[in-house]
């Protein structure tokens, strides 16, 4: 684990007196996530948060798996676990904005480069996950979030809240079963997940390939079903998902989409997802539709044209100091030629 530094160098484990929560920033599958600053260096971290006495407790699961994780691409830092008064606290690296948020920021659609570029390093995410034996089981916008300086066109994947142990270390997979209760978010589950079945990878990657179509066309047919419980608006989610068509689904946007969703659904159950033909697939694509290979996505794109409106407006509002003085001394020199004449 990746102990925050004290002044000497040494690790340290901190309480909740050493930091100052600076805002909240979100919330996981079972805690709430605040960003906070170390009084004694001012290094700014991100803190999960849960009650020790939730019905659910799972953070020190969930802390284990980072710690296995660590020092694969996109899993943020650890740097400490403890438990305080009646919470359990768990210390991350600070990451940016999610994939959420940025779309909300790029009103509501991604490109379609920028949905490329994000696909192949998603899919590399739940492959790594998936060869370290877990899945993930509540993939969606929330929990893929771009790092920050150095790391900002990175994605990484977090809250494994949901996350199971799908085979054990002699590669051993679970049983397949039936019946099991909705686990994790029912816009973008798999169709199997809504019939009650075992999830295992496919459907990891089956809910990645309704994400896409969510960034590409800004909403999916199955949003906004009008229901008298959750119970029913799980069941009328499950016939949409199961009465649209991949054509309907996919319309107005390059066939290998559809393919890829395809791939995912017929997938068998401890079968292995085709990473490689999926990641393929999409860099052909990138390659025909002619993209830069500049790493620019959509928000890039927006800031940098936000900047330099900005920079227009205060060169046009607000003067410099320097033009200021340049137009009085003007004026100055005109009032004294009318005094000579």
């Amino acid at each position: 684990m990746n102990k925050l530094k004290s002044g000497n160098g040494k690790p340290t484990t901190y309480s909740l007196q050493d930091f100052k929560v600076v805002r909240r920033i979100g919330e996981g599958s079972f805690g709430e996530i605040f960003q906070a600053k170390l009084h004694s260096n001012g290094q700014h971290v991100a803190v999960k948060v849960e009650r020790k006495h939730t019905q659910h407790p799972q953070l020190s699961f969930e802390h284990k798996l980072y710690v296995a994780l660590q020092g694969r691409p996109g899993i943020p830092k650890v740097y400490d676990f403890f438990n305080q008064k009646q919470y359990n606290l768990l210390v991350m690296e600070l990451l940016g904005s999610s994939l959420d948020d940025l779309l909300n920021y790029c009103g509501g659609r991604f490109s379609i480069k920028t949905v490329l570029m994000l696909a192949d390093q998603m899919i590399k995410r739940l492959q790594m996950l998936h060869e370290n034996n877990f899945i993930h089981r509540d993939v969606k916008p929330q929990n893929f979030l771009m790092g920050l300086g150095e790391k900002s066109n990175e994605v990484y994947i977090i809250d494994f809240g949901l996350a199971k142990k799908y085979r054990n270390a002699l590669g051993t997979h679970i049983l397949y079963g039936e019946g099991k209760s909705l686990t994790g978010t029912a816009r973008y589950v798999s169709i199997n997940t809504h019939l009650g079945i075992e999830q295992s990878r496919r459907d990891d990657m089956e809910a990645l390939s309704y994400m896409l179509m969510y960034f590409l066309s800004g909403h999916l047919p199955w949003q906004g079903l009008v229901s008298n419980s959750k119970k029913q608006k799980f069941e009328l989610i499950t016939e949409k998902k199961l009465s649209t068509s991949l054509d309907d689904l996919c319309s107005g946007f390059p066939p290998e989409f559809a393919i890829f969703i395809q791939d995912c659904r017929s997938l068998k159950f401890t079968e292995t997802p085709k990473y490689l033909r999926a990641r393929r697939f999409f860099h052909d694509l990138y390659a025909k539709l002619q993209y830069c290979n500049d790493s620019v996505f959509d928000w890039n794109t927006l800031e940098l044209l936000q900047k330099q409106r900005t920079q227009m407006l205060n060169s046009e509002v607000k003067p410099s100091l320097n033009d200021e003085k340049d137009e009085r001394d003007d004026a100055d020199m005109d009032e004294v030629k009318v005094n000579e004449t």
